[in-house]
């Protein structure tokens, strides 16, 4: 499988590209970071991230693109502008007719590291050693993105058989309730008869 993982960010989106499969080597396909001004007007900065995100998807043929799930942070600037860029990859995902998988940063973190509290400086060596690099990829915005790629590629297939689960359980829940069927007397048997009310008979010593 091949996993488009994005770091969304509005100065600076990560992009990373993995080839692999669980319980294999992942191999790594490609690795950038997506830049934009700061003083430029935030609709063209997000035009610009759509733009080249569509433009990796278009030169690396991924099956799916993982993009980190925003959280609510003191700052409220830095979220809405990471929640933006977000946005972008979503729709470049979409427009492109590939699933789009949202991992929160302790899953991605857990996955890589084996710790959901690890900070940057874990991730962007487990993701070297993962991957077999000679040196981790700076920023730790293109590390980040690396991470959510092998964080989807081990994941997936444990999220696939629990929905598969879930979906199954969901469906016997809904199945409408048949009535036990009637039980018919066979041709010839005689039938029950009405004898109507039973007389009350004295009790004894009456």
């Amino acid at each position: 499988m091949r996993v488009l993982g994005v770091d969304p960010g509005l100065t600076r989106c990560g992009v990373g590209v993995v080839d692999g499969a669980p319980g294999r080597r992942c191999g790594l396909v490609h690795v950038d970071v997506i830049r934009t001004p700061a003083d430029a007007e935030l609709g063209h900065r997000l035009v610009s991230i759509a733009d080249a995100l569509a433009a990796a998807i278009e030169e690396h043929r991924p099956e799916v693109v993982a993009v980190e799930r925003v959280f609510s942070q003191h700052n409220v600037r830095t979220v809405m502008g990471t929640a933006q860029a977000a946005a972008m990859a979503i729709v470049a995902a979409t427009r492109a007719g590939l699933p789009v998988a949202l991992h929160t940063p302790s899953e991605v973190k857990a996955a890589v590291t084996g710790s959901g509290t690890a900070d940057k400086a874990q991730v962007g060596l487990m993701v070297t050693r993962i991957l077999g690099l000679s040196a981790t990829p700076k920023p730790a915005d293109a590390a980040d993105a690396l991470a959510l790629a092998i964080c989807h590629l081990w994941r997936a297939p444990t999220q696939a058989r629990l929905a598969a689960a879930l979906a199954r359980t969901n469906a016997r829940a809904a199945a409408p309730v048949r009535p036990a069927p009637v039980p018919r007397s066979e041709p010839g048997a005689p039938q029950p008869r009405d004898v109507g009310p039973v007389a009350e008979q004295p009790g004894v010593g009456a």
